[in-house]
């Protein structure tokens, strides 16, 4: 007699850690400072903090990519061009499946914001002390342009995949939490180390003053 096996409940478990969430609203306000500032020389002081919040937010999540819980770590949504290819194609026949974590194509988003925004980081490092050649300039500005144009294909993904999935994913990058069965999620929060980095930003910003 064949024992069917009981399915496991779909229910709002927990899937982006403290740290995750914490790393990406950081990310979003410090991105957002630079650009906006990115022209004033009274904000110049702002945009230089701001930039270098970023590169040490990359810093980090280069690391908890490795060492993270589940759904952080670069192995849990990396795929090969072959498989991120299959999920467009299905994208356009609005038939992609859907993940829990990061699908295959937000995965390749992910990928791109990081390297944007530590070339935007470091090249603006580079020029600070204003004696930097011309074409290191334009390479800010232009890794800075592109890293927006990211952004907003970025954002476009996600609004286009919470429709086609009916979730709220804005929220669940804020709560943490998403429909998905108990053994999808994640048992620990590491709360006290999203603490940790956000006194270690706000003290990064009061000494820099």
């Amino acid at each position: 007699v064949a024992v069917v096996k009981p399915t496991p409940p779909v229910a709002e478990v927990l899937v982006w850690d403290v740290p995750v969430r914490v790393f990406h609203w950081l990310l979003v306000f410090s991105v957002a400072g630079a650009w906006l500032s990115a022209e004033s020389e009274r904000w110049r002081w702002w945009h230089e903090t701001w930039g270098y919040t970023t590169l040490g937010l990359m810093a980090f999540r280069l690391v908890w990519g490795w060492v993270g819980t589940r759904h952080a770590r670069f192995a849990d949504f990396v795929r090969a061009p072959a498989v991120v290819w299959a999920y467009v194609l299905k994208m356009v026949r609005m038939r992609a499946p859907r993940h829990v974590g990061h699908n295959p194509l937000g995965a390749w988003a992910v990928l791109a914001l990081i390297a944007l925004t530590s070339l935007t980081g470091v090249s603006g490092w580079l020029i600070a002390d204003g004696d930097a050649p011309g074409w290191l300039e334009e390479a800010h500005e232009l890794a800075a342009n592109a890293l927006m144009a990211t952004i907003a294909v970025h954002v476009l993904g996600v609004l286009f995949s919470g429709w086609l999935h009916h979730e709220n994913l804005v929220r669940a990058m804020l709560t943490g939490r998403k429909r998905a069965t108990p053994d999808q999620g994640i048992g620990q929060a590491w709360a006290g180390l999203g603490v940790v980095m956000v006194v270690a930003v706000m003290w990064f910003w009061w000494s820099q003053r």
